[in-house]
């Protein structure tokens, strides 16, 4: 195989094949790390300006201290290592549905991953985020109904582009609201989406949180020479 391309892992889970590639980029003069579910990709280290955006502007709206944390989507570990990143972080819990992923993770394939699974303030999670939101324990298997100062989701690449149907309920207002009750009182609900910001998802957030808003990130898209307009869409619970 190329050492300008390689096939790091490659298996099947329940909404289909997921690989790990990594493949030498002559214009960053390194390794890009990429993870594709079937032909789609989901996630490359190329792009990382808004994942690493979610987890500071999360946290940067949270108002207590020493908040504990749920990351819903490992992927390649750039939120939750963000999140880690803060001195100030109580705990961090990652919700990821894909084993593989978290198995790239603790055995070294991925760059970020020793670093967040030595960190004692965090546990990795395999589990449905959508359906622990929606479900009666919520997201820690080890303290059932335990709820959290922020709550910041990266798994669809919008809450209109879904990579599997059944989350589809989720961005809905009862879905909203059944997730927001592990939000502790001025909890913070995040959402990265590679979409520009909707007026319309912004509302529906409003509909179920005390306050809601969009902030842009856009960054320089060297593949297309031109910026790139992503989105972090924030929620604040009631009584903060």
């Amino acid at each position: 195989m190329s050492v300008f391309f390689e096939e790091l892992d490659y298996r099947p889970t329940a909404i289909g094949a997921v690989s790990l590639r990594r493949r030498r980029d002559m214009r960053l003069g390194g390794d890009v790390y990429e993870i594709k579910l079937g032909d789609e990709f989901l996630m490359s280290s190329f792009f990382t300006v808004s994942e690493i955006a979610l987890a500071r502007l999360g946290l940067d709206a949270v108002s207590g201290a020493r908040p504990d944390v749920v990351v819903g989507g490992l992927g390649l570990g750039y939120t939750a290592r963000t999140v880690l990143e803060r001195q100030e972080t109580g705990s961090l819990v990652v919700v990821e549905m894909l084993e593989p992923v978290i198995d790239w993770h603790r055995n070294g394939l991925l760059p970020l991953g020793a670093g967040i699974v030595a960190d004692p303030r965090c546990r990795l999670v395999q589990g449905d985020f959508f359906a622990m939101a929606a479900g009666e324990k919520g997201f820690d298997p080890q303290v059932p109904g335990r709820r959290f100062d922020a709550i910041l989701l990266d798994i669809d690449h919008s809450p209109e582009a879904l990579l599997d149907a059944r989350s589809t309920s989720f961005y809905r207002p009862a879905g909203l609201e059944a997730m927001a009750r592990w939000l502790k009182p001025g909890g913070i609900f995040g959402l990265w989406s590679n979409e520009a910001p909707d007026a319309a998802f912004t509302a529906r957030l409003a509909s179920v949180f005390a306050e809601a808003w969009a902030e842009p990130v856009t960054f320089a898209n060297p593949l297309q020479d031109e910026p790139f307009t992503q989105t972090v869409y924030l929620a604040r619970q009631e009584g903060g």
